[in-house]
């Protein structure tokens, strides 16, 4: 098969799951300790994704870097090699350099589906060629610019200890080699967020401190006719992804859920709605109400519009009897003739990872950076702490012979879906377990990180490996412990609730009878909520006679 036509028919696969990923960013100054936070929650289905990791090396004059697309695996091509390159453990760097991504598509025909670098391998290799955020937009673009780039268009988080940038880009077509592109620097104290949706809008041509963007940026669209004012008029999402129902609903109404837990986003919820085609677009960031800790973001990863008009949780029928808040794809569907659609909340079945980054410019670059990870949904897991200086990944993030086919028992994916998809159909009456296991482990890693912290930093002056290896194995033995505690969880749930019954316990352990059998189950049948619409919905064909 043709390479351009392979290309082009995985582009229009891709198209089809547009709505993947979620990314939050927070200022330094918006935050609790001071940090820079940002958040990538990668959503496909089918997907399986191991914690990945690239060593630091030196490379002679001659290496090239060969050019596997992130999502398909296809061969695009080889680029020269950089003559160093610095450690990536996920998507941080050893320099607190962090990237993610989500991907709004945009024109079609603006794919260069002749590039030779896609979005996931953009990400890599600018982590591991940059020592700030700045630097990396400038290896990005210089890269996309150089080989061209053959995805969608997509929109970057790239931060670092010090600063938080958005960055959206596209190509220029078949065979161009050319990409248009525009960043700009989150401001301190504020916070932003995209998720599958073109965000940034008109931008300060004049401020060069904080918005960067090609000298095409303009002159492309008024080529292909697609906008004709002043340049300080220019709208980049209005030109080249202009957001519909979908791309509100869907999309925005993520990010405006994020901003409605520091601030009320009442006045934007009819963009978020996504009919009213005159309703007024949201900012592109927000100045919180409060400072806004690690804890704070990793509970809006597990949103599903909760106390808002989109809440998934008891809303309608769509929960099923335990009040589940997911829903089934695709998020449209046809019946009788007639188009309907289900909400899309942040936290959502088909994550594939998930992670909360936190960069700390005051602590040494490989103690300041912490990737809080996990291999599932994340309101389905305990996010563990992996150091961006790591150079070995737990098992469980990156074990041998588990796949999307493979089951392993020793895999954190694996056994977290094993668990969250018993708890999803029985969700009200499974989740406060797992709840309960998810948050007392979080607790435990927040509370002992100033003591880790504290003894990495007494090292790291006079022996810096040794401090590094302290964190390393700190990260590998807290993400082991996760698994088997999760391990525990799944065999606890099974017993627990099994047939729909629930089994009664004392002080953690389950109740026997004195001849050693397990105690009576308690049968609750429906809950009242659900009873309530199963009434009506049935009438009076279920109704008991009166004697």
């Amino acid at each position: 098969m043709k390479k351009a036509f392979l290309i082009a028919a995985l582009v229009a696969a891709s198209f089809q799951s547009a709505d993947a990923c979620t990314n939050f960013i927070v200022g330094k100054g918006a935050s609790a300790d001071g940090s820079v936070i940002c958040t990538y929650n990668a959503d496909d289905y089918g997907m399986f994704t191991k914690l990945n990791h690239w060593a630091a090396g030196s490379h002679k004059k001659g290496e090239v870097r060969k050019i596997y697309d992130y999502d398909t695996n296809v061969f695009h091509g080889s680029i020269p090699e950089a003559p160093y390159t610095y450690n990536v453990i996920g998507n941080i760097n050893e320099y607190q350099v962090t990237i993610g991504e989500t991907t709004y598509g945009g024109r079609e025909e603006m794919v260069d589906t002749t590039g030779v670098i896609d979005y996931g391998s953009l990400m890599h290799i600018a982590l591991q060629r940059s020592k700030t955020a700045r630097e990396a937009i400038h290896v990005m673009t210089t890269l996309a610019e150089t080989y061209g780039y053959c995805s969608e268009g997509e929109t970057f988080t790239i931060c670092d200890a010090n600063e938080a940038w958005i960055m959206e880009m596209m190509g220029c077509g078949a065979g161009s080699k050319a990409v248009v592109w525009v960043a700009m620097r989150i401001p301190d104290n504020a916070v932003c967020a995209h998720a599958n949706q073109s965000r940034i809008g008109k931008f300060n041509m004049k401020d060069k401190k904080n918005v960067l963007y090609s000298k095409n940026v303009v002159k492309f669209a008024r080529s292909k006719g697609w906008f004709s004012g002043k340049d300080s008029d220019f709208n980049w999402k209005m030109t080249y992804a202009k957001p519909d129902f979908e791309g509100r609903r869907f999309c925005d109404a993520r990010v405006w859920s994020f901003f409605n837990h520091f601030k009320d986003m009442t006045r934007w919820l009819p963009w978020a709605i996504g009919k009213d085609k005159n309703a007024e677009d949201m900012p592109l960031w927000i100045i919180p109400n409060k400072k806004v800790s690690v804890q704070d973001v990793e509970a809006c990863m597990r949103d599903h519009y909760e106390n808002t008009p989109l809440a998934l949780d008891s809303a309608d029928m769509g929960g099923g009897i335990y009040q589940m808040p997911y829903r089934p794809t695709p998020l449209t569907f046809t019946h009788n003739g007639k188009k309907y659609f289900n909400e899309r909340p942040t936290s959502t079945q088909q994550t594939g990872f998930s992670y909360v980054a936190q960069m700390r410019s005051w602590l040494p670059r490989e103690i300041g950076g912490v990737l809080w990870f996990g291999n599932d949904d994340g309101n389905m897991i305990a996010y563990t702490p992996i150091y961006c200086g790591n150079t070995t990944q737990p098992e469980c993030y990156n074990t041998p012979g588990a796949d999307a086919l493979t089951f392993s028992m020793k895999n954190a994916f694996w056994v977290c879906n094993w668990v969250s998809n018993m708890v999803y159909p029985r969700y009200s009456q499974l989740f406060p377990s797992l709840k309960q296991v998810r948050d007392s482990l979080e607790n435990s890693y927040f509370a002992e990180q100033p003591n880790i912290e504290k003894q990495a930093q007494a090292l790291y002056a006079n022996n810096k490996a040794e401090a590094l290896a302290l964190l390393n194995n700190y990260s590998n033995t807290k993400a082991q412990q996760m698994l088997a505690r999760w391990k525990q969880l799944a065999f606890y749930l099974i017993v627990k609730f099994n047939d729909m019954a629930i089994k009664p316990e004392k002080d953690g352990k389950f109740l026997r009878t004195p001849e050693g059998l397990g105690a009576r189950v308690s049968r609750p049948g429906f809950p009242n909520a659900f009873a309530d619409k199963y009434v009506k919905s049935t009438g009076d064909k279920f109704e008991y006679p009166v004697e």
